[in-house]
């Protein structure tokens, strides 16, 4: 007899679950841009921004990638979805902060994309927007928070808007509806393991 129990509980507790996801269903009855921000010290950020571009391509919308610190072009996303005729891709950056060594430069490179994604952030067109490693540019001072706030809220009502780094600033992560941390418990580079190609590149 306690198979035919087991299934019993089982099939209540699911009962019960289902009354309660479609009660916050019934209750999520709005629809509007989102702004996403993937923040922590684990990996994953980009990788899964990069997700919901195909997702969104999937659904025959149209998105825009900016990238900001990271300055090479040799990518396996960028070689990707340069391939698709619905992504407008842009690499802003010069590289990390610890290779150009330079703030008057990273500041002014870092302004200078920004104002590259302020014109996408007009363009009702573009369904969904990454901004890859925004949070350092705002930082390290580079960018004003207080501006990246302001076009964000200009932007089209329905236009997405991911942004991905580590240490997002708290004014961004209350400004955004959807906020992930992601935990770094273990990664393969500390135990001398090179960036791998289709994982890290």
């Amino acid at each position: 007899m306690e198979k035919p129990d087991r299934e019993q509980r089982h099939r209540n507790r699911m009962q019960r679950k289902k009354e309660v996801v479609d009660k916050a269903i019934a209750r999520a009855d709005q629809e509007q841009g989102l702004i996403l921000v993937l923040t922590g010290n684990g990996k994953g950020k980009s990788s899964s921004a990069f997700g919901m571009v195909a997702r969104a391509l999937g659904h025959g919308m149209k998105a825009g990638v900016a990238q900001f610190i990271k300055g090479r072009s040799d990518t396996g996303e960028e070689a990707f979805f340069s391939q698709h005729d619905g992504v407008i891709w842009h690499v802003l950056g010069e590289g990390f902060t610890w290779e150009t060594q330079n703030l008057a430069r990273d500041t002014e490179t870092a302004q200078k994309g920004w104002a590259v994604v302020r014109e996408m952030l007009q363009d009702p067109a573009l369904n969904l927007i990454v901004l890859d490693e925004l949070t350092y540019p705002l930082k390290f001072g580079w960018l004003d928070l207080t501006t990246v706030l302001t076009d964000l809220e200009n932007r089209p009502p329905m236009q997405h808007v991911v942004i991905t780094g580590r240490a997002a600033p708290d004014g961004l992560c209350e400004a955004a509806d959807t906020v992930t941390e992601m935990n770094d418990v273990k990664h393969a580079f500390r135990a001398g393991i090179i960036a791998q190609k289709g994982i890290d590149l």
